[in-house]
């Protein structure tokens, strides 16, 4: 109970103050020599009833007596007393009081006591606020901070001192700007004359406080502050609660930055971009620098050696540092110490948090230390990029300059964080690898060169699909027709990677070899729709066995259309397919209204044939939708920059390609879905490259046939030719005389090579058989067939033609 420091307050709020208090003075026998009116007031005796008594006969209930005594006797050691004890009312009510004692010396030599009370319940209310006060700066573990009016420190507490490990002391009468870097001082400074100017409170507002002898080290507090007033409302200062939240602040970034890369890693099946993604969301919270080198066959979309063995490419970097020792696309040699090495060796994280640059963290040479030496790098996490089980890289986290080295915490975040980008990496990975196969697989099918033809000249453009969802099945074919004309294909397959690349295969095939048969536009589609069905039926049926199988192609959309040269009439059908588009030389530019037609697959229903004759230099434009779907806006927009790029026809084909390519694509835009693209300028062949006769039915025709075909091989200066070619021109219409009935349409055309055809009305269909040595005839097609290069047979309305082709001599 006693205490050896008593001191009497003048503060009005203690209990004891003399304003306040009741107050007595005891002489060294314990008698009552001084009264004050306060203790009048409290215990209700005036000073004439007390001055001159023993104060243990007035005052002490008897109960409590040896309590007093005892604390007289602990008074007397220590010079000074303090407690709390029962007293008995004038009316006889028992009072707890609160006493103070303080022995006094006269001049004289003899002692006095000096007393002081209060009702009990005041002192200890008075006692506990001091408590808490002491508590608050001497064992809160929450900061406070009191400021002056002039926003100078008055005071700090320990838990400020323990955390910034300035002395209490150091602080005091300076404002934030002098104990804190600038960019923390300032809205320190801010918010505490904010709180000065209105008053209003702040409630636990985050903010950076660094101090300025560790500028480096990250210190985020959570402050509140108030006002502080007297009873007047004159303003004292402002006080701060600070605590120390930098682990929550850490912990909460941490989180939001996984958060945030599982939103932007993995955007795109591209490798390079995807690790540009991992870059720049680590330097956006953990590092400072940040490089993500991948084994070389990643980057290819190839898988990578189990041993994870091979050359490191650069493959991003974040930010774009010049001093950088390895830029994007440099190979990164390794030494067996470095921590990359011993990364991908481990197959774990390799922790350095405080790293002397040295050569052994790369095989660098004296010029990249140099650059290396001026960031200040003193950090380093490199961390392996592992899906399935499978290396891909490396990627190194760095801190540089002031940052606070690397903790165990940020390897956790590093490993999480790389862990995710690695799967999106190998996915990318696994995307670019079916889409190169299935590249390859496309062009092989596709057309690797187009010939130069009599009939038209052609120009073309693929431009497979990028990204999501991968390659389509577009695909184009020019195929040379009998009697100098040619078929222009166009198709796009339903659906995307290598199914789709191998069913376009199917199809282009399938229309080769329906084309060979000189059938019509419409029947060529309609036979193309029965196989796209067949497909489609096969692909459902083995759903069960291949769950996969039902995604792969079920339809597709075609546009056939054969142009003669000598008529000058094109013939087109369509299934499904975006019309095509015609400019004539005068500068008309028309999209064709011919019969869309149904897509191919869905069976039963009709094509039609659209018949038009183009004049000679005319364009004839085919395209899948990819190319109006491109970017440039709607269709019809679409439409109209097509319209103006193929306005003029004189252009070379390759620059109106190019031109279309251009307006279509913008730069640097990257299709979604693949883009085929075929220009075809019509040619005519000249009246005087073309002979045709009609021939009577009967048996002195095929005499008249050779005569003709002689004097116009002679007229041609094709002269070595006549002989063969007179014998088939016999040979043909013979046949048309045994077996067909009408005329007999004798044709001979001279392109690049000697074209003879027979027309008849007959639709039998000519046959090549071997003859019995005691046959009188039958020989006749198989002379034709070993004396000319190609022939064939070509059904129309009217009848069929049957057609030979020979090589010219050479020149």
């Amino acid at each position: 109970m006693g205490t050896p420091s008593i001191h009497f307050s003048e503060s009005p709020e203690d209990p004891f103050a003399l304003g306040r208090g009741a107050s007595a003075v005891l002489d060294d026998r314990g008698t009552v020599v001084g009264w004050s009116g306060r203790a009048q007031e409290l215990l209700g005796y005036s000073a004439k009833e007390v001055i001159g008594r023993p104060w243990r006969d007035l005052l002490v209930d008897s109960r409590d007596l040896p309590v007093a005594r005892s604390a007289v006797v602990d008074a007397v050691k220590a010079g000074g007393w303090f407690g709390v004890v029962p007293v008995r009312h004038r009316d006889g009510r028992r009072l707890e009081m609160g006493f103070r004692a303080r022995t006094v010396t006269r001049e004289g030599g003899g002692q006095e006591w000096l007393l002081v009370g209060a009702p009990a319940a005041e002192v200890i209310a008075w006692q506990r606020d001091r408590a808490l006060l002491d508590g608050l700066y001497r064992r809160s573990p929450i900061g406070l901070v009191t400021y002056d009016p002039d926003r100078r420190v008055i005071r700090v507490n320990r838990a400020v001192e323990k955390a910034s490990g300035v002395p209490a002391e150091a602080p005091v009468g300076h404002r934030p700007r002098e104990f804190m870097v600038a960019e923390d001082a300032g809205p320190a400074d801010d918010r505490v004359r904010h709180v000065l100017e209105t008053g209003e409170p702040l409630i636990f507002t985050e903010q950076s406080a660094r101090a300025l002898h560790e500028p480096g080290r990250e210190r985020i507090v959570s402050v509140s502050a108030f006002r502080m007033e007297d009873p007047s409302g004159r303003v004292l200062g402002v006080a701060e609660t600070i605590e120390d939240v930098t682990d929550r602040h850490r912990a909460q970034r941490r989180l939001a930055m996984l958060n945030e890369a599982s939103a932007r890693i993995g955007t795109s099946l591209d490798v390079r971009q995807t690790a540009r993604e991992l870059a720049d969301v680590a330097v956006q919270g953990l590092a400072d620098h940040c490089s993500v080198d991948l084994l070389k066959p990643v980057t290819l979309g190839d898988e990578p050696s189990p041993d994870a063995t091979g050359p490191l490419l650069r493959t991003a970097l974040s930010p774009s540092e010049h001093r950088i020792p390895y830029r994007v696309g440099d190979v990164v040699p390794l030494l067996p110490e470095s921590a990359q090495a011993r990364c991908l060796a481990e197959r774990r994280p390799i922790l350095e948090r405080l790293l002397s640059l040295r050569p052994e963290w790369y095989a660098m040479d004296r010029r990249r230390i140099e650059l290396a030496l001026g960031l200040g790098v003193h950090s380093l996490i490199a961390v392996p990029l592992i899906a399935r089980g499978i290396v891909l890289g490396v990627v190194s986290l760095w801190r540089s300059r002031n940052s606070e080295p690397f903790e165990d915490g940020d390897t956790a975040v590093a490993q999480e964080l790389s862990s995710r980008a690695a799967v999106c990496i190998d996915n990318a990975r696994r995307f670019t690898q079916q889409q190169n196969t299935a590249l390859t697989l496309q062009r092989s099918l596709l057309p690797s060169a187009l010939s130069d033809l009599p009939a038209v000249e052609v120009a073309c453009r693929y431009l497979p699909a990028s990204g999501e969802p991968g390659l389509g099945g577009d695909w184009f074919d020019v195929i040379p027709l009998s009697g100098a004309r040619v078929a222009l294909v166009v198709g796009d397959v339903v659906g995307h990677g290598i199914h789709a690349a191998a069913s376009m295969g199917r199809l282009r095939a399938a229309a080769r070899t329906l084309a060979s048969l000189d059938l019509e536009p419409d029947e060529v589609v309609a036979r193309l729709d029965d196989l796209v069905s067949l497909l489609a039926g096969e692909l459902e049926a083995n759903a069960d066995d291949n769950p996969s199988a039902i995604e792969q192609v079920l339809g597709a959309t075609c546009l056939y259309a054969v142009y003669d040269p000598v008529s000058q009439r094109c013939s087109l059908a369509r299934a499904g397919h975006p019309a095509p588009v015609v400019s004539t030389p005068a500068g008309e530019v028309t999209v064709l209204d011919l019969p869309a037609g149904p897509p191919l697959g869905l069976g039963g229903l009709p094509f039609e044939t659209y018949e038009l004759d183009l004049p000679e230099g005319s364009l004839l434009t085919l395209y899948t939708n990819g190319l109006l779907e491109a970017g440039v806006g709607d269709v019809d927009t679409a439409l109209d920059h097509l319209r103006a790029c193929l306005a003029g026809t004189t252009e070379p084909l390759e620059h109106i390609c190019h031109a279309v390519v251009e307006a279509l694509l913008p730069k640097g835009h990257l299709p979604t879905d693949d883009v085929a693209l075929l220009i075809a300028r019509t040619r005519v062949l000249r009246p005087q490259n073309v002979a045709s006769w009609e021939l009577p039915l009967e048996a002195t025709s095929a005499a008249r046939a050779r005569e003709l075909t002689t004097a116009k091989l002679d007229e041609w200066g094709l002269a070595e030719l006549a002989f063969t070619t007179e014998l088939v021109a016999s040979e043909l219409v013979t046949n048309a005389y045994r077996y067909a009935a009408g005329p007999v349409t004798l044709r001979l055309i001279r392109t690049d090579t000697l074209i003879c055809e027979v027309s008849d009305t007959s639709h039998t269909s000519p046959h090549l058989r071997r003859a019995l040595s005691t046959d009188e005839g039958g020989r006749g097609l198989f002379l034709v067939a070993q004396l000319t290069e190609r022939w064939g047979t070509r059904y129309t309305h009217d009848g069929k033609t049957v057609w030979t082709e020979q090589p010219l001599p050479a020149a």
